[in-house]
């Protein structure tokens, strides 16, 4: 449903952005705990990406000495472009493709593999479904290929990670309110306050409500994160973290197809009943982080997360192709999934010299527990009353959901326990090496509660090696050349396919052989690239039917990867990526099209650009021009659906009024491009946004 326009009328006729400050973190530096208290200059920004991080490593290391390709979308650019969720980042990262997750949840294809489950918040597991928001975000980290050696089971595209804001020890307050086209109003806080001189607390806050340019959706979701910085003597600090947040949305399936193609002309029609079709999800996370330095050769890290799940979702949707008659049938189910987790990493780091060889060494402990219930249930429909005509295809139907024989119904325990040791050493001052292996003994119980279920178990020890060489003959260029592997376990990346048959199967694996090279032509610019090749073996992948999945044997993606990003001057800063893909299914599946001369796999466009630039014409005024452009790809692993290529425009403008007001106006789709984003099947397929303007405020103090 669309909203009168008042709210944003408003916004954009009093549009005011105050500049967000930029905390004084508490840090443990080489010399101890940083206690100092800076100024905080408010309105000072700060630049995209970042030059060092711990993700690809878990030590704190440049990101041009990290073999392996990443992107970084900081703060700032969240900020610029109205960045609210994990999918509007992935739209301009390289070789990644956000899908529509059936409208309940974060789902990606990274190097053509497709995840629901690997997402990472401070480099611990969140891998529950739910849609994640930014909030609270520093920064999203964006690893592509597989990495077990740092992150564990899965992964086998690459995993995304959000770093979350952190107390600090000077006082700023921070708010913005926007609106948009739609009605939508979303509300941000950001505030922190020293506790003394060793404590200092920091709450974010959000609450959005939004209509959208599809007929009867909406969305109304809200999340809070106080955190408290403890400064425990001079070498100790202690991080603790609680978020909660709270997500209903209309569980929007989008259009079917029609002749292969996405169904034109119908952008914003619901297909079934939008009033029993919603997603509703409630997340509680806590988290503790403690770092400690015995000297400064050695520190300890040791982080825990507890996080709560509670979802349920119902969908009454497009379950076929548009007929010669111009009709549709529904189909319907719901899914109620809670989940509890508990995960401990313990990390000792050791940087010095053996034989004259500088070391950095990482010996590490994991330990999990996730508990899971699951349960679907299928709807049934009155004779007739599963079929619509495009012409009207809204409906107000009775359906009755019960549990079907195939239907769901289980209770999972799974537990890991790991170790893992890494070396990054440099035996000239142009080579570097970094090698690492890991262990994980993975075990999961399903209890099936199905009439004719039963108990089911299986255990996997997983070796995860990985191995980078860079050989750096500038200081500011690095090549490298890296080998790396995961597993995913037959039981799925959310435990749900362990039953008599898989129990028996080996893992997925994952194998990525990778070149690249990362340079920085001048201070503050990234320019990277990398070639790869990514060999899946026992694959599973979705099937051509919404919720099923097909075993193809053996998948390989390769490809091609280009990123720049950061500033090219204190006036001009940039986030630019180019991806090739080619990633075919290698044993044939009769899930695939067999007219197709080869088997490709879903939402993999061939070619991909993205771009960001911001540009400051002078100290009040600055701009922000994006693009997106992609080739064709396929709506499913069966290729009978093809995705049309397209490009969006968009564009920004900010004027500051004062030292820590200023005013900010997004347009998406400036040229009102007519497409099809992504698809979740080959007849739940997502079509763009047309035109969309979001007028912010900001102010900070």
């Amino acid at each position: 449903m669309v909203r009168s326009s008042s709210s944003f009328a408003l916004i954009l006729g009093t549009s005011i952005l105050a500049s967000p400050g930029q905390a004084a973190e508490l840090v443990v530096t080489g010399h101890g705990v940083d206690q100092s208290d800076p100024i905080v200059v408010v309105g000072q920004r700060e630049e995209y990406g970042v030059r060092s991080t711990s993700t690809g490593t878990k030590t704190d290391t440049e990101v041009k000495d990290i073999p392996q390709a990443m992107t970084v979308v900081s703060e700032a650019q969240i900020e610029d472009q109205q960045l609210r969720s994990i999918a509007d980042v992935l739209y301009f990262v390289p070789g990644a493709t956000p899908g529509t997750g059936e409208a309940n949840r974060d789902q990606i294809t990274l190097r053509g593999n497709n995840t629901t489950a690997d997402f990472f918040v401070d480099g611990i597991r969140d891998d529950a479904q739910y849609f994640r928001d930014l909030y609270n975000a520093d920064r999203v980290e964006v690893l592509r290929g597989p990495n077990a050696m740092i992150f564990g089971r899965g992964g086998g595209g690459g995993v995304v990670n959000r770093v979350g804001k952190r107390s600090a020890l000077n006082a700023f307050n921070q708010f913005s309110l926007s609106s948009d086209t739609y009605g939508g109003v979303r509300f941000t806080g950001d505030v922190n306050h020293p506790l003394g001189r060793s404590v200092g607390l920091r709450v974010n806050g959000m609450y959005e409500n939004g209509d959208s340019f599809r007929r009867r959706v909406d969305l109304d979701r809200y999340g809070l994160n106080p955190t408290v910085g403890i400064l425990a003597g001079p070498d100790t600090r202690i991080d603790l973290s609680y978020e909660y947040l709270h997500d209903r949305r209309t569980a929007d399936r989008g259009v079917p197809s029609q002749n292969g193609m996405a169904l034109d002309g119908h952008d914003n029609g619901f297909f079934g009943d939008p009033e029993d079709s919603y997603a509703r999800a409630n997340v509680h996370l806590g988290m503790m982080a403690i770092a400690h330095r015995f000297s400064d050769a050695l520190t300890l890290r040791s982080r825990t997360l507890i996080g709560d799940y509670n979802k349920f979702y119902q969908n009454i949707f497009p379950n076929s192709a548009v007929n010669s008659a111009g009709q549709v049938t529904l189909g319907a189910y719901n899914n109620r999934n809670n989940r509890h987790n508990l995960f401990s990493q313990n990390d000792l780091i050791w940087k010095g010299s053996l034989g004259g060889i500088d070391q950095t060494l990482l010996f590490g402990l994991e330990a999990g527990h996730q508990n899971s219930r699951n349960h679907r249930r299928s709807g049934s429909f009155a004779p007739g009353d599963n079929v619509v005509s495009i012409s009207d295809p809204t409906v107000n139907v009775d359906v009755t959901f019960d549990s079907s024989l195939t239907d769901v119904n289980n209770s999972t325990r799974g537990t890991v326990a790991a170790v893992y040791l890494q070396d990054q050493f440099r035996p000239a001052d142009w080579l570097e090496i970094v090698a690492g292996l890991r262990f994980d003994s993975f075990k999961l119980n399903v209890d099936d509660l199905r009439a004719e279920g039963g108990t089911f178990r299986r255990r996997d020890e997983l070796w995860s090696p990985r191995l980078g060489v860079i050989l750096k003959p500038q200081l500011n260029l690095s090549i490298y050349a890296s080998y790396s592997r995961s597993y995913l376990p037959q039981s799925g990346d959310q435990f749900s396919g362990l039953d008599i048959n898989t129990k028996a199967l080996k893992p997925e694996r994952f194998d990525n052989y990778e070149f690249g090279a990362k340079w920085e032509p001048i201070a503050g610019l990234l320019a990277t690239a990398a070639i790869y090749q990514l060999d899946r073996t026992n694959t599973r992948s979705p099937g051509p039917v919404s919720g099923t999945f097909v075993l193809t044997g053996e998948q390989r993606s390769r490809g091609i990867e280009l990123g720049l990003e950061r500033s090219i001057s204190d006036h001009w800063q940039i986030s630019a990526g180019y991806a090739y893909q080619k990633a075919e299914i290698r044993e044939r599946t009769t899930a695939c099209n067999p007219d197709a001369a080869d088997c490709e796999v879903p939402l993999v466009p061939r070619h991909s650009f993205s771009m960001w630039s911001r540009y400051s014409f002078s100290p009040k005024f600055a701009a922000g021009l994006g693009l997106i452009a992609r080739s064709n790809s396929y709506a499913s692993i069966s290729n009978a659906v093809k995705l049309a290529g397209y490009v969006r425009v968009d564009g920004a403008l900010f004027y500051k009024l004062t030292r820590d007001i200023e005013a900010q106006l997004n347009v998406e789709n400036i040229l009102g491009a007519d497409y099809f984003s992504t698809a979740h099947s080959d007849n739940n397929i997502a079509p763009g946004a047309p035109r969309n303007a979001k007028a912010t405020i900001r102010f900070g103090f």
